[in-house]
């Protein structure tokens, strides 16, 4: 199972994919067929789903739950308490009252590109894709996808600023243009999208 960090108390089922450098913390669960990349973090108390897949340099903070079909790219960042739902019309019965069993219901994953982050307790609801270096700020409740660059925030949540790669929000740099203060990276919108001008040329 590679060099990998994993505490006494966490859950690790025996077909589990991790990577070197990787941590899974106290009471943490991940499911079997789940696919862990290089120096991921498990914080305490998260939960992994069953067939996952988390790229390298992925951060899951405390008591987050990630719940399969889910994707993550390289560099994802998931923040304490946060629900990556998989059910869009949840019941735990079907209309005769039986329960439900795994056969009753079709899972749909969130999928979330390189270096997108998802604040405190936020909910993202599937089927959705959060596109690179995004932002979902803490508490927002995500219904469709978001563009990449985007930070998006309320119930449900919508787009209020851009940032870039820092993840601070970008300042006006001309007409259709944006610079991170940071970086220095430039951008142009198009259409509610934005591109690095470096991938313009």
């Amino acid at each position: 199972m590679s060099n990998a960090r994993i505490q006494p108390t966490a859950d690790m089922d025996d077909n589990v994919e991790i990577g070197d450098g990787s941590s899974v913390w106290h009471l943490a669960q991940v499911r079997g067929g789940a696919r862990i990349g290089k120096n991921v973090i498990i914080g305490r108390g998260a939960y992994i789903g069953s067939d996952v897949h988390i790229g390298d340099n992925c951060k899951i903070q405390n008591y987050a739950l990630v719940y399969e079909p889910a994707e993550l790219a390289d560099g994802v960042f998931i923040g304490p308490a946060a629900v990556l739902t998989n059910d869009t019309f949840p019941r735990a019965c079907n209309p005769d009252g039986s329960s439900k069993s795994a056969h009753d219901w079709e899972p749909v994953g969130v999928s979330l590109k390189k270096g997108a982050s998802v604040g405190a307790r936020a909910v993202c609801v599937a089927p959705i894709t959060i596109g690179e270096w995004a932002t979902v700020a803490a508490g927002a409740v995500v219904t469709k996808d978001v563009p990449d660059y985007a930070l998006v925030a309320g119930v449900p949540a919508r787009r209020i600023k851009w940032v870039g790669r820092s993840g601070f929000p970008l300042e006006p740099a001309g007409e259709g243009r944006w610079k991170d203060p940071k970086t220095g990276d430039e951008f142009v919108e198009n259409n509610e999208q934005l591109t690095l001008v470096e991938e313009t040329k």
